[in-house]
């Protein structure tokens, strides 16, 4: 009987078997796209247990969790942190054949050396056995990044972040590991969100320019980038509930983002055109500064009213959106073009429906200058399994 979890885990062939062990396998990890905390990784976090490795923000388990009738107590309330494990070991055993079993057990193997199944009724022992292997010092956040074959990792940041942790990270000599910034301005360009004109103020102050026009919202923008630039930031990485490219005149959008400033209501065509100002303003910025602008889009976001106000955001309740505006993102990738201004771009989509869609814009817009200078991402987020990648593949 085949072993459970082996090292031949998801390589059915000869040839897969071969490629993943004799290539794939010691190749490094460049992971160009995560939300590690810089702050962690900075002061080299220890884990006090398990459910802080695990539970602690995981929205994939809290969703399943759920989805099982767990009551929210047990997953972001104030039960304690072996109770929420339980919960979850209880989850997991009816998981067989979805991802997250696959992943559970092949960390509780690779890191922890445990080879059985976790259960409600294993929770005890495996919950003793990891907490115990977490004191060690290897086991810290830099143990687990170097056990994992990392060598880069590029964190997403807001412009108003100061990026002090990866000042203190680049300055230790004794971690190994490159830590950039990535540079995520979505609280910038979401203008119909609540949250924006408190969000500008922010940013005025941590940029030294009063907002009062898109024009002086662009010069604090470019503040940042700067500001970001001189510490290695090369990457921007853009949330997009979809690629938005409705053009306008300059007075017009200076009258959408007057209304946004006082917390007018918008319209969706308002919002259309005052997002297609603002990315065509940063692609051009990126293209100059040769950073690399990363799209991801086709997520529709915190569905869940009643808990989007009692946990905020991030917290389990985003879907796919089904809206894949090929026209507009083309014409949004030839308006940079057009000026001999589109930098270098990933497109990730959420929706799988959109891989060969993504496939053939492309092909669309490939020159000279660089290899690849259009690429579609990794399959991310709910396609990131191996139905997922493979589909991603094909894409």
């Amino acid at each position: 009987m085949k072993a459970f979890m082996d090292e031949d885990f998801l390589l059915g062939t000869e040839c897969a078997r071969k490629l993943y062990h004799n290539f794939a396998e010691g190749m490094p990890i460049l992971d160009y796209h995560c939300h590690i905390n810089p702050q962690e990784i900075a002061e080299n976090r220890q884990f006090s247990n398990i459910t802080e490795v695990w539970l602690g923000g995981d929205h994939y388990k809290w969703r399943q969790m759920r989805s099982n009738g767990v009551d929210e107590y047990y997953i972001t309330g104030d039960a304690s942190d072996r109770e929420k494990f339980q919960k979850w070991a209880e989850t997991l055993e009816k998981l067989i054949g979805n991802p997250l079993y696959h992943w559970s057990h092949l960390e509780l193997k690779r890191y922890f050396g445990y080879e059985g199944y976790l259960s409600g009724e294993t929770a005890e022992e495996v919950w003793n056995l990891c907490n115990e292997k977490l004191k060690i010092p290897e086991m810290s956040v830099w143990g687990l990044i170097r056990q994992s074959g990392v060598t880069l990792i590029c964190t997403t940041d807001d412009p108003i972040d100061t990026l002090e942790w990866h000042e203190k990270i680049k300055e230790d000599e004794t971690f190994d590991v490159q830590v950039l910034s990535a540079w995520r301005p979505d609280k910038a360009a979401n203008i119909e969100a609540a949250v924006f004109p408190g969000y500008i103020k922010q940013l005025e102050k941590v940029s030294g320019i009063e907002i009062q026009s898109f024009e002086s919202l662009k010069k604090a923008l470019l503040n940042r980038m700067e500001y970001f630039d001189k510490r290695g930031c090369k990457v921007s990485d853009h949330g997009l509930n979809y690629v938005m490219y409705v053009p306008a005149e300059q007075g017009e959008i200076e009258a959408i983002f007057q209304k946004g400033l006082s917390g007018e209501k918008l319209t969706f065509e308002e919002v259309a055109k005052y997002k297609t100002a603002f990315m065509n303003f940063l692609g051009k910025e990126y293209h100059r500064m040769g950073w690399v602008m990363q799209l991801h889009y086709g997520c529709k976001r915190d569905n869940n009213g009643f808990m989007f106000e009692k946990l905020g955001p991030d917290t389990g309740y985003d879907c796919i959106n089904n809206y894949a505006p090929a026209d507009q993102l083309t014409d949004f990738l030839d308006s940079l073009v057009c000026t001999n201004e589109l930098p270098k771009t990933i497109l990730y989509s959420l929706n799988p429906n959109d891989n060969a869609v993504i496939g053939t814009v492309l092909g669309c817009f490939q020159d000279s200058t660089v290899a690849g200078k259009l690429q579609q991402g990794s399959a991310w987020w709910f396609n990131d399994h191996k139905t997922g990648m493979i589909e991603r593949w094909r894409g």
